[in-house]
This record gives C-alpha cells, sequence and structure tokens, in this order.
C-alpha cells in the first residue's frame, strides 16, 4: 500500500515527541509537512512548513492534530470540509458543544477519522480487554496520578492548567473502562478538575467502575493502573513503557483507504459527553 501522505497540524512538545517521527517513520505514512502557529517549532519535525493551513491541505491526503482542544475543533473542520482524513488527539474538543460541532461535519462530509486513545493501541491493552470478555466483569478501578501541572513540566500547558486531569487523560481511562465493562451509561464526580477528581461509572449491563485522577501532586507517583473484577475471575492492566504510536500510524492509513475505525470522531464525542458530565459536578 502506498504511504498515506499526512500532514501535521501542531509542532509542540507531544507534536515532536510522539506525531512528527510517527508519520516520519513510515512505512505506513510519510510526514508531507507542517502547519503551526510558530513556524520556527515546525521546522524541527524536518518537513516542509507551510504558512497557511489551506497549503498544507493541497499536500497531503490526511492531516493529523497535535494542538489544543478548541484548536483542534475549529481547524478540524476546516480539514474535513476540505476532504482530508482526520487523526484527531484526545479530547475530541474543549467542550461538548464544540465537539457536537465538529463531529457533525466529520459526519455530513463522510471524511474518515480516528481518535489518538493510546492506550486503547496498546498490545497490552488489547489482551486486557480480551481476558476482561472472559471474566463476565462487574467492577472496576483506574488510577492515574502525576505531577505533570506542577514546576517545568513540557505539558503543563494553558488549556491543562485550566482544564485539569479530567480533560487530559480522562479520555484514556474513561475508554478504557467503557471498553471493559460495557458502554457507560451514568456518571457522579466530586472534587476538583485541578486538585482530586473522583468519578463513579455506571456500564450497561450494570457493572460499575471508579477512577481517580490528579495531575497535581508532588513527589513520587504511583504507576497508572486498571483492574476489572468479574465472576470467574480479574483482569489487571498495569503501567507499561512500550510505545504503540507505529500501530496508530499503521492503522490510520489504513482508516484513509478503507475508513470505518471504531475509535472514530463519533466515538470521541460519546466520551466527550461523558466528561462534559463529570466536569459539570466538580468544583473548579
Amino acid at each position: 500500500m502506498e504511504p498515506v501522505a499526512v500532514g501535521l497540524v501542531g509542532a509542540g512538545p507531544w507534536a515532536r515527541m510522539a506525531h512528527g517521527p510517527m508519520l516520519a517513520k513510515g512505512p505506513h505514512t510519510r510526514l508531507a509537512g507542517v502547519w503551526a502557529r510558530r513556524p520556527e517549532s515546525a521546522a524541527e519535525l524536518g518537513a516542509p512548513v507551510f504558512t497557511r493551513i489551506e497549503e498544507l491541505f493541497d499536500h497531503c491526503e490526511a492531516v493529523a492534530f497535535c494542538v489544543p482542544p478548541a484548536v483542534q475543533a475549529e481547524y478540524a473542520a476546516l480539514a474535513a470540509r476540505a476532504g482530508k482524513a482526520l487523526l484527531l488527539e484526545k479530547p475530541l474538543a474543549d467542550s461538548l458543544d464544540n465537539a457536537r460541532r465538529l463531529a457533525d461535519v466529520i459526519a455530513e462530509t463522510g471524511v474518515p477519522s480516528q481518535m489518538v486513545l493510546t492506550l486503547r493501541y496498546a498490545a497490552q491493552t488489547r489482551d486486557f480487554l480480551a481476558r476482561c470478555a472472559e471474566i463476565e466483569p462487574f467492577g472496576g478501578h483506574a488510577v492515574n496520578i502525576s505531577g505533570v501541572l506542577l514546576g517545568d513540566h513540557p505539558f503543563a500547558t494553558p488549556w491543562r492548567l485550566e482544564r485539569g486531569a479530567l480533560l487530559d487523560v480522562g479520555p484514556h481511562v474513561i475508554d478504557v473502562l467503557d471498553a471493559a465493562l460495557g458502554r457507560v451509561t451514568g456518571v457522579r464526580a466530586h472534587g476538583r478538575s485541578l486538585g482530586w477528581t473522583g468519578l463513579l461509572l455506571e456500564h450497561e449491563g450494570g457493572a460499575v467502575s471508579e477512577v481517580s485522577l490528579c495531575m497535581a501532586t508532588a513527589g513520587q507517583a504511583p504507576p497508572q493502573t486498571i483492574a476489572v473484577y468479574g465472576r470467574t475471575g480479574s483482569a489487571v492492566l498495569p503501567h507499561f513503557d512500550d510505545d504503540p504510536l507505529e500501530t496508530i500510524a499503521e492503522e490510520f492509513a489504513r482508516t484513509v483507504r478503507q475508513g470505518g475505525h471504531p475509535l472514530d470522531a463519533a466515538h470521541g464525542l460519546r466520551i466527550q459527553r461523558i466528561i462534559a458530565e463529570a466536569e459539570a459536578q466538580l468544583t473548579p
């Protein structure tokens, strides 16, 4: 299969660490060019730099986004209207209204889309979910604790400092529990968006799960853990450092050519609805 020519929107730390190298590495994709608000950062990615985003669209068949959620909501709609397949970061947008508008544009234009819910592409997660399907699961819990919002961490970016863990790491955890225990049908939340956030999720079929999120703790944080318990056993997804980016690129190339990825914009919108419901119950 001919490598998919992918343009990249954004040139921040995650674009330089992940998206840029992932798309440039091949063999399933090639980095066709970069557009960013800071051209000097875009130049560091070693691909053609475009001064207008429309010029980037002219040189690619798909567009990957590595920008703040509000920026993604705006520019991904432009890319969809230009007929480009979309590789979208989580969360889909900065608000439920903007996520809905973007999902509507994607549905209207019919362009393929795929969300970078990174955990779901890892072999460890797929093994974990296969195990969950075998144990008649009825409950679970997840913990994601870090100090990302403290000090000079490269990911202490304005939107994370404003919105906290729920909008940032929340989509990953909710998505995995949703896949493991059944679709989330209800959420209760307590705590602070910039401090400790606790969630109680209700799932189709009667399962429940509990989530603890925090990105503002000092000192050594515990590793991320997701565990599910069932009538015939249990399954644990411990923290791992393996990089699933090659799998993301391979599956995105297939999505561009064939469409139909399960982690599409509609799925991202459903996760955003859960987050919005929880966020409304939290203290800022």
